[in-house]
Parts: C-alpha cells; sequence; structure tokens
C-alpha cells in the first residue's frame, strides 16, 4: 500500500470515528452544562472549596473564580516543582531552578504545556501524576467553562448571568474529561502503552550496551494529555515514544482523542442557542480548515525531490517509520490545529513549508477545531467579526443569533484578536536582537540557518502564547530569557483573551433578543460558513504574512 493511500484510509477512518461519536457526545455535555442537579461527589467537593453551585455569576465574578482558581494552580504546581528534591518517588531528581518551575506551572496551568526540560530525566512520579496531570484535566475544564459562558451570553436575555464557574467546572471534570479518560486510558494499557510507578533500570538495547530509563502513569497522562488538548508528554520524545504510543492504531486512536471535544463542543453550541444548525455551520467552517491543512501537509511531505528523499519515498527526517508521513502529517495538523502541541514527529525536521503550516495553523488561533473550550470560544469571536464585516458590506447593523453587535462588542472582539499577535511579534522581535537569546539557536551554521533559525523563534512564541506547547527542536528554550519571556506570553495568551471572552458574554447577555427579518444574515447557511472561512484566514494572513516571509517561505524557496 502506497503512503499517499495509507495516510487517505486512516483520515476517512478518524472522520467517520468522529462523525459517528459527534451527536451523542455534544448532546451529552449539552444536558451535563444545562442540568440542574449537582452528583453527591460534586456536592462534597463544593463544600470542600466553600462554592455556593447554584449562584448565578455576571461576567466580573466569572472571571474572578477563572483568574483565582489558575493563580493557586500556578503557585501549587511551582511549590511541588520547588521541593521535588525531598519528595517520595522523586525518582532522584532534583529540585527545579525557578525559572524553569515558572515556566512550568505556568505552562500546564494555561494549559499549553510547553516543556523546556526532558521529562524522563527531570520530574518525579508526584510531580508528574499530583502537579501535572492535575492541571491536565483543570485546565480543560477551564476552558470549557468559558466557551460554555460565552454560549449563555448568547442564549440568554436581559439578565447578564453567565451561571457558575465553580459547578461549570467541577462539571466539565467530573462528568465529561473523567470519565472519557478512564476508558481511554484503558484502551492505550490495553495497547501497551506504559502504566507503573517503577524506577530508573537499565536496559539492553539492540545493537548492544545499555541505557537507563523509568516508567510511570503514562497511560493515564498521555490520555487526558490528548483529550484536554494539553500536549505535554511523559517522555522527551512525547507522542514518537513507544511507551507513549506503541502503535499505528493507538496513533490514529490519540488524534481521535485530541479532535473529539472540540468538534463535539459545536453541537454542545447549537443545543444550548436552541439552534443546532448554528452548530453545523460552525463544524463546517472547522471541517473545512482542518481537512484542507491536513490535505495541503501529507502532500507537502509527500512531495519529495533529490536522492535522499527519493529513497525514503518522502520526507522522512525526523517521522516514526512506525507511522510515516500520512499519519505524522494527520497528527502535527490535529496538533497545531488545536491547543495540544502534542508531537509524534518532529516539527523542526518537516519540510520548510511544512513547518509553515504547522506555525499557519497555531497563528489562526488555533480554531479548527481548537483547544477545549478555547476553540468554540475562539470561533465564536470571529464568527462576531464576520457578521460585522458583512454588515459593513450591506450597511446594516449586524446580529449574530439574536444579538446585536454594536460598538462595544466589536471592540471587545478587536481587542481579543490584537493580544496574541502582540506577544508573538513583540517576544520574537526582542529575541532577535537580545545576543543571548539568539545564542540559543544550535543551527546557526547549518544551510538556510537564517531563515530556519528565525522560525525556531517565531514558533517558540506563536506556541506558547497560543497555548499549543510544540516545539521547533533546534532551539534551546530552557534559559532564563525563554523560560521568562514565553512563561509571560503563555499566561498573557491564555487569560487577557478570557477577560475580553467574559466581558463579550456578559454585555450579550444583558440584551434583549432582536426578531429576524428579511435583512437578517442567515448565519446557519454555507454563505456564512464561508464568509466564516475567509475572514479567519484573511486577518491571520495580514497579521503574520511578513513574519511567514522571513521564517519557512524564505527557507522553503532557498
Amino acid at each position: 500500500m502506497s503512503p499517499a493511500l495509507a495516510g487517505v484510509l486512516q483520515l476517512t477512518a478518524l472522520t467517520a470515528a468522529l462523525a459517528l461519536a459527534y451527536r451523542p457526545l455534544g448532546d451529552y455535555m449539552a444536558a451535563v452544562y444545562a442540568s440542574p442537579k449537582h452528583l453527591r461527589i460534586e456536592k462534597v467537593i463544593y463544600r470542600c472549596i466553600g462554592a455556593n453551585a447554584d449562584a448565578e455569576m455576571r461576567w466580573p465574578a466569572y472571571l474572578r473564580g477563572v483568574l483565582a482558581f489558575s493563580a493557586a494552580g500556578v503557585l501549587f504546581l511551582y511549590l511541588l516543582q520547588r521541593v521535588q528534591g525531598g519528595l517520595p518517588l522523586s525518582l532522584g531528581f532534583a529540585s527545579i531552578s525557578p525559572d524553569q518551575a515558572f515556566n512550568t506551572a505556568a505552562s500546564f496551568v494555561t494549559n499549553t504545556n510547553w516543556q523546556s526540560y526532558s521529562g524522563e530525566q527531570a520530574m518525579g512520579h508526584v510531580v508528574q501524576t499530583a502537579g501535572l496531570a492535575v492541571q491536565n484535566f483543570v485546565s480543560a475544564a477551564t476552558g470549557m467553562a468559558v466557551a460554555v459562558a460565552l454560549v449563555r451570553g448568547f442564549a440568554r436575555s436581559c439578565t447578564g448571568d453567565l451561571g457558575n464557574f465553580w459547578a461549570d467546572l467541577v462539571r466539565g471534570t467530573i462528568r465529561v474529561l473523567v470519565p472519557i479518560a478512564v476508558l481511554g486510558a484503558l484502551v492505550l494499557v490495553a495497547c501497551g502503552a506504559v502504566q507503573n510507578f517503577s524506577g530508573i533500570h537499565e536496559v539492553g538495547q539492540f545493537m548492544g550496551g545499555a541505557q537507563q530509563t523509568n516508567g510511570g502513569a503514562v497511560a493515564s497522562q498521555e490520555v487526558i494529555k490528548e483529550l484536554g488538548t494539553n500536549g505535554g508528554g511523559y517522555f522527551n520524545a512525547n507522542s514518537a515514544h513507544p511507551f507513549e504510543n506503541p502503535s499505528a492504531f493507538t496513533n490514529l486512536f490519540e488524534i481521535f482523542l485530541i479532535l473529539l471535544i472540540p468538534f463535539a463542543l459545536t453541537r454542545t453550541f447549537g443545543k444550548l442557542v436552541g439552534n443546532v444548525k448554528q452548530g453545523y455551520a460552525v463544524l463546517a467552517t472547522m471541517g473545512v480548515i482542518w481537512l484542507g491543512f491536513t490535505a495541503l501537509m501529507m502532500w507537502t511531505e509527500s512531495a519529495h525531490g533529490g536522492p535522499a528523499l527519493q529513497a525514503a519515498g518522502a520526507a522522512m527526517e525526523g517521522k516514526e517509520t512506525r507511522f510515516g508521513v500520512g499519519a505524522s502529517s494527520i497528527f502535527s495538523v490535529a496538533t497545531t490545529l488545536t491547543s495540544t502541541g502534542a508531537v509524534d514527529a518532529f516539527h523542526s525536521s518537516y519540510t520548510a513549508f511544512g513547518g509553515g503550516i504547522q506555525l499557519l495553523g497555531m497563528m489562526l488561533g488555533e480554531l479548527a477545531p481548537g483547544g477545549v473550550g478555547s476553540g468554540l470560544y475562539g470561533m465564536l469571536v470571529m464568527a462576531i467579526i464576520a457578521v460585522f464585516l458583512a454588515g459593513l458590506m450591506v450597511g446594516r447593523t449586524p446580529e449574530y443569533l439574536g444579538k446585536k453587535i454594536g460598538t462595544r462588542e466589536i471592540k471587545l472582539a478587536a481587542c481579543y484578536l490584537l493580544i496574541t499577535p502582540t506577544l508573538v511579534l513583540g517576544f520574537a522581535a526582542a529575541s532577535m536582537v537580545l545576543p543571548d537569546a539568539l545564542g540559543s539557536m544550535l543551527n546557526t551554521k547549518a544551510l538556510g540557518a537564517g531563515s530556519h533559525g528565525f522560525s525556531e523563534v517565531l514558533y517558540a512564541y506563536t506556541s506558547g502564547a497560543n497555548n499549543n506547547g510544540s516545539a521547533f527542536a533546534g532551539l534551546n528554550a530552557n534559559t532564563p530569557w525563554y523560560n521568562t519571556t514565553i512563561g509571560l506570553a503563555m499566561l498573557l495568551g491564555r487569560f487577557l483573551p478570557m477577560v475580553f471572552v467574559l466581558a463579550l458574554a456578559g454585555a450579550l447577555a444583558q440584551q434583549q433578543p432582536v426578531p429576524q427579518t428579511a435583512g437578517t444574515l442567515r448565519t446557519e447557511k454555507p454563505l456564512f460558513a464561508g464568509l466564516l472561512v475567509g475572514t479567519i484566514l484573511i486577518i491571520t494572513g495580514l497579521t503574520y504574512f511578513p513574519a511567514l516571509a522571513l521564517g519557512p517561505l524564505a527557507e522553503g524557496l532557498s
């Protein structure tokens, strides 16, 4: 079977599996967030944290809950790493340095999972399970809660109430993420993923000699790493490591986990606003971009020239032979179009244009389908921009889901769009003029290293500010400058957009719905989906094209 055919068959199977899960999971999540009842275990949690789960919150109170919970998470995870040397099951690893502990704490709390360390050489079992894995759950649940709050802003009228953050956080964790993660972990263990608390031991190598390795609660962390669009691997090789991703089947299963909730949330959105066709329109927009990027990546990586690439059959550098070009391309697009950041092949080794596709996927805002929660609220903000542009063209006050998009709403949406490019381009520009930051480029003497080195820096801040977490491996990011600035980019890139999303939700929830008329733009139609795709691509292109031209485009054309 040719690699191209294998890739197409895997993509077809993946699409079919997502289609089968779309309706039941989307409906279930809608029921979870709309239910007035609390489970017994949820009531226990509310008593422990002192929360009144039945109290409605306006957007400032909802935001305070998000920020307070996340700040506590950063502090706890930072302290846990700083005292690792004295913890049981630390595997003899020392405590983490202050700048790296800050970077890692910011990374996992923001759902980024950027790693400037090798997991199997730095983190003991307690930090991995009680710290990193826990944040994989709750950071994903936080993103889902903010998305649901924005959906309630469209669904409710004349109240300003957005629900209760603590109830949304706990329900998303207990009723959605934990059950799926338990089932997914059983699948991974059955297929060969590691799940233990073994120490460091030596294993023989096929060509002779030995190397040190350690086990861990890998399968349970791997499943929530993908399901919660987190991305941080137990091992430095991430999902290219056979302990995390043993076979071609588990590789496809992990891609399915990455895309499962972000796509299904569009069904949840349609159910909560009382019009499932609106959810289908958002789904179609996400699907068109995802399939287009996947096809383009597979073509780019399979288009080979030169004797080395022809002998390999494709651009195989940095890719696992277990998976090949097709599966690696599907995986890389899924992770860079979501906020996952997991890798089953090394992104820096992709062709120049392949790396550019990965960069562009993150620069879109990771909307197709995006991170758990963040993809949906990002897409809804883009929908507001799209109806605003349509209103300018026809001279009519824009409306979306019965809510007028006025001056306040469009200013909040514009602020949301400007945050990430400011962080990415600002920090990347600063890094290119500081000698210490430039010294982190490890391949400065290689062919095309100037443009590829710039791509490495641009990729690092694009990944951090968009809460992705993947990296171009040729950059040594474990320095005080990169640990600190990427940590700041992750925190600001996660929580500043949430400020504007929740403020927007509050403004929409206060409005009285306006009735549809003959002049109302039908936002559930294919025409609007096409307008939305065009809006996303044009805004991203205008914002980032100069930077892309200096990086992957220059390298690809050299």
